[in-house]
């Protein structure tokens, strides 16, 4: 995936940081990658807005140290009164607003320079103490709980101080039956860190001890292969480049397979433990508990995609055509029909281009939009040492800010809609909610900035009329649905079939993994394509199979962002009324709820179809492109 959400960094951190694909190019001033001093003033985001300075910033981190001796005060007595209980739900509140802001600023002034050792110090420090912090208030949870729960029905009636906690003491009760004694939950979280190890050894393998050979590149010249290396060349228009990179690559992981097999096979047994430890039926039920997502939305994911496999069957059959090839390989996948398309945008062009796409989301939507262009809340160029890819981070209580590596192409155009349409979320939901439920989930994430992306390719599409482009456009959003919505959906299948057969007593070797894997490609992708024996370990590089079934939101954000896209260029102000709502609704409300009230009920197989009739539509038309071609 281009961009993967990543998990709360620390204790009371809760904003969005989602990052983005790595900066490839120079900055656009010249061939070397400037300093950060180089780079105008107007280009920079303004973290001033978080702190005047780092004296402002050590008197918040002075107050945050001196808070947590407070917020121990209140152990033993949340069940005593109404009052107690609502201070210390608010004093934790308060801990995390200023932690997030502390943390916010030192992250993000690392992130201008990663070597810049004064930010790497403040980043450390500030981490430390949100630790603390976390030690500090772990013991709430476990005293709410323990309350009668007609007292705590008492308590919420008297005290208007708890209203807005509301839809956290529905979503904590829900949950009790699978929360245990203090000191079995004592246990299980010290038991955290030995658990690990099997993703831990995973990385290790993976990303840090593997060495991949050399293989001739384009023109003739040795590359040394890397996973990320490996991005381009299987994009490459030689045929030959594309199949060496793929046997050498996935030739390497077949070497380390039973290794790989007993990461991925310790990580499921891992968290068969935690499901069974907290009395869940399935691991499935325990990861999708959290949210209150109903098996119904995964299953219906699975089985919607299995009823439409025909377009991406045809799809694979044209993309054969386009290429002139005797036989589809797996190494074809990936390559692009159309190689000699550039679109180019200087950094006006791009802000004019999205702000004209997004205009079906409203005059409001794009007085936000034009405020976050102008405000110093975007960090556009690339500059000697800043983090590489694109994020947006949401700092409750000031403004959203977005970090970009600008360069000009279209993908950089897309990366700003995206990054914007997570930054506008969480301006609304910060705006409109309370601390308590404004952090939205990973569900919903991925909408806001999924729509902002179809409405910029439905905006290019209905503007372009150069065939090349169109061809090269459709063909973009053809890859976003095979790699989002198709192969996610494998992703999501060979998670639900391997923890199955581990919940019914099996060992998951490499043969069986191997064997699972060649069989969901060759259904996904259909007789059209030869499914290579090198594939089968493809299983082994996945790092999303260590995030216990993560991977289906990305296909359900993709398919609610499609729907709601849709529904707002036809139906007008009734879906965009319906849309912003949604973006100011945080974290009040379950996910698939609040999609509801959107206009997107998730809990049905319609979102998924409308996207995959979508995609056979556009590719009807890249069809025609091609037998007019």
């Amino acid at each position: 995936m281009r961009r993967i959400a990543m998990a709360t960094i620390v204790p009371f951190f809760l904003g969005t940081l989602l990052l983005g694909s790595a900066a490839d190019a120079a900055s656009p001033a010249s061939g070397k990658v400037p300093d950060r001093s180089e780079i105008s003033a107007e280009f920079k985001w303004r973290l001033t807005d978080i702190y005047a300075d780092e004296a402002a910033w050590q008197t918040d981190f002075d107050k945050l140290k001196g808070e947590l001796p407070k917020i121990g005060r209140f152990r033993g007595k949340l069940g005593g009164t109404a009052n107690d209980l609502a201070a210390c739900l608010k004093l934790r509140d308060e801990i995390g607003m200023i932690g997030g802001k502390l943390y916010a600023y030192a992250r993000m002034h690392r992130d201008e320079n990663t070597a810049d050792a004064k930010y790497q110090g403040l980043t450390g420090k500030i981490e430390a103490l949100l630790a603390e912090a976390g030690a500090a208030t772990a013991y709430i949870e476990p005293e709410i709980l323990a309350i009668p729960e007609a007292t705590l029905a008492d308590f919420r009636k008297s005290e208007p101080g708890l209203k807005e906690y509301s839809f956290y003491f529905d979503n904590l009760l829900r949950q009790k039956k699978h929360v245990l004694s203090p000191a079995e939950e004592e246990l299980l979280s010290r038991s955290a860190e030995a658990t690990s190890v099997a993703e831990n050894a995973f990385n290790m393998l993976a990303h840090a001890d593997m060495r991949f050979p050399e293989i001739t590149g384009e023109g003739g010249t040795k590359v040394q292969l890397s996973e990320g290396r490996y991005r381009t060349l299987i994009m490459s228009p030689d045929r030959q480049v594309r199949e060496e990179a793929f046997k050498t690559l996935f030739g390497t992981y077949n070497q380390y397979r039973n290794t790989f097999a007993t990461t991925l096979g310790g990580n499921v047994k891992k968290n068969l433990f935690y499901a069974k430890t907290r009395k869940y039926g399935t691991t499935l039920e325990s990861a999708l508990e959290s949210d209150n997502v109903p098996q119904a939305v995964y299953d219906n994911l699975i089985d919607t995609v299995h009823n439409n496999l025909e377009p991406l069957h045809r799809y694979v059959a044209l993309k054969k055509k386009a290429l002139k090839v005797d036989e589809m390989h797996m190494y074809d996948l990936y390559t692009p029909l159309v190689d000699d398309v550039r679109l180019n945008y200087e950094y006006p062009e791009a802000l004019k281009l999205v702000r004209e796409a997004l205009a079906p989301l409203g005059a409001n939507y794009t007085a936000i939009l034009d405020k976050g262009f102008t405000s110093g809340w975007m960090d556009v160029y690339e500059n000697k040492g800043k983090q590489t890819g694109a994020y947006s981070w949401g700092v409750y209580g000031v403004h959203p800010f977005v970090l970009l590596n600008y360069h000009h192409r279209y993908d950089d155009v897309s990366t700003i809609a995206h990054e914007l349409g997570h930054a506008i979320h969480s301006y609304h939901s910060s705006k409109y909610q309370p601390y308590a439920t404004h952090q939205y989930t990973i569900f919903t994430a991925e909408v806001a900035s999924t729509t902002n992306e179809i409405l910029l390719i439905d905006h290019m599409l209905k503007t372009t009329t150069d065939k090349r482009v169109r061809l090269y456009l459709i063909n973009q959003y053809l890859e976003a649905v095979r790699a989002t919505v198709y192969r996610q959906t494998l992703f999501a299948e060979f998670e639900k079939l391997i923890y199955a057969k581990a919940e019914a007593g099996e060992t998951l070797t490499a043969d069986l993994l191997d064997a699972l894997w060649h069989d969901l490609n060759a259904k996904y992708y259909g007789p059209g394509i030869v499914v290579d024996k090198e594939i089968d370990v493809e299983w082994a590089r996945i790092p999303h199979f260590y995030w216990s079934f993560y991977v289906y939101q990305y296909v359900t954000g993709y398919a609610a962002a499609t729907a709601l896209a849709d529904q707002i260029q036809k139906e007008g102000q009734p879906a965009q009324d319906r849309y912003i709502n949604f973006l100011k609704s945080g974290g009040s409300d379950y996910s698939i709820e609040i999609l509801k009230k959107a206009g997107v009920d998730m809990s049905t197989p319609k979102p998924i179809e409308v996207t995959l009739q979508k995609f056979s539509k556009l590719l009807d038309e890249l069809e025609k492109i091609l037998n007019e071609s």
